[in-house]
């Protein structure tokens, strides 16, 4: 493997060339993919953060959101993935999160919210199978 440093031997060649206008320097691995900058790897690690902390719903959820009538607003679906990420940190796996009047069961390791609930779905408001339980 040979390392392309653009013919600075050292790092003190490397930085007075720096500090003198010249280009940044890069380091490639010939036959490897292209280098990326600090910023492109940490936007697209936060990128990637970002999208993971997007709850999803399973099939169950999404059934029972549509035949209870249930619309979720942009704020809604914010704080249900606030919760559910407040759950998790708290090391909670499968959480009850409140939302308005609303109630999610929502497994915080794959983000997925396993079932929905409003006043009128539950007559006696009982969850069960959960370890912990969220307000947002």
């Amino acid at each position: 493997m040979r390392v392309n440093s653009n013919g600075y031997s050292t790092i003190e060649q490397a930085s007075a060339a720096f500090l003198n206008g010249a280009s940044p320097v890069t380091l490639a691995v010939e036959g490897d993919a292209p280098v990326k900058s600090f910023a492109e790897i940490l936007t697209e690690k936060r990128d990637k953060l970002n999208a993971s902390h997007r709850v999803s719903f399973s099939k169950h959820a999404a059934e029972r959101l549509n035949d209870r009538n249930i619309e979720l607003s942009e704020r809604q679906l914010e704080r249900l993935d606030e919760g559910t990420r407040a759950a998790g940190d708290k090391g909670i796996n499968s959480s009850l999160v409140m939302v308005d009047d609303l109630a999610f069961i929502v497994n915080t390791r794959s983000n997925t919210v396993v079932t929905a609930m409003d006043p009128a779905g539950s007559d006696k408001n009982i969850f069960t199978n959960i370890d912990g339980a969220v307000i947002a």
